[in-house]
């Protein structure tokens, strides 16, 4: 059976979710991290891609990526596989796949729901209980959005540097929202539509989505949305 294309939208962001085989480590020391990230920015640089938040967790990886063309993210995830397993593979003495099939990924609006895939993305080590808040973890781009810290990985997203016009007033607000306790029903809606491989945000978007692709972009029955009437 084909599998189905991915929603694919130039300037839209993604968040991408890429899992470790069998929920298995993918770092094993601080180099691959490291060497993860700088394989990341070449690629993402290649490829037309705009990386704005990520974070490398254990056995999985989440990234918000704004690509510049249709396609550019998947060939991304494909250059950044086959530079990080090799190596990977040759550091470890093992062979074979790392990674859980296809990488996942969903359109995000780019109004309020960026700004929670932001927080989703860079408090994930806090809801695994790693650190007590997302500035203790370093693999992340919070040092980035929420410091200041340079990271060439990290391009801000507009909805990002229109929180506010002073960088340092954006910064504590965003330190700020991503110290709060994430609601039950946007992170439900976060990995559901992740999950489900569709456009999170509001109707109007996914109408859009529906409109330019001739896709499903909700969380409907799947197929194709119905075409309207030419009159």
């Amino acid at each position: 059976m084909p599998r189905t294309p991915r929603l694919d939208v130039p300037g839209v962001a993604q968040h991408v979710i890429q899992r470790g085989n069998d929920r298995q480590a993918c770092f094993f020391r601080e180099l691959d991290y490291i060497r993860y990230r700088q394989d990341l920015h070449d690629a993402a640089a290649k490829f037309g891609c705009r990386v704005h938040a990520y974070v490398l967790m254990t056995n999985h990886v989440h990234l918000l990526v704004t690509p510049d063309e249709a396609g550019a993210v998947g060939r991304m995830m494909q250059a950044l596989g086959r530079r990080y397993v090799p190596y990977v593979n040759a550091a470890k003495c093992r062979s074979g796949t790392l990674w859980e099939g296809r990488y996942r990924a969903s359109l995000v609006d780019h109004e309020r729901y960026v700004m929670a895939c932001h927080r989703y993305i860079e408090s994930n080590p806090v809801r695994a209980g790693m650190v007590s808040s997302a500035g203790d973890y370093r693999w992340s781009s919070f040092a980035a959005n929420g410091e200041g810290k340079h990271d060439p990985l990290v391009t801000p997203h507009d909805t990002y540097l229109r929180l506010a016009a002073d960088a340092i007033e954006r910064r504590a607000w965003y330190r700020a929202f991503v110290g709060e306790t994430i609601p039950e029903d946007e992170l439900e809606a976060i990995r559901l539509y992740a999950k489900r491989q569709r456009a999170l945000g509001s109707e109007t978007f996914q109408s859009n989505i529906e409109h330019r692709l001739q896709r499903r972009a909700g969380l409907g029955k799947p197929g194709r949305p119905k075409k309207e009437s030419v009159l």
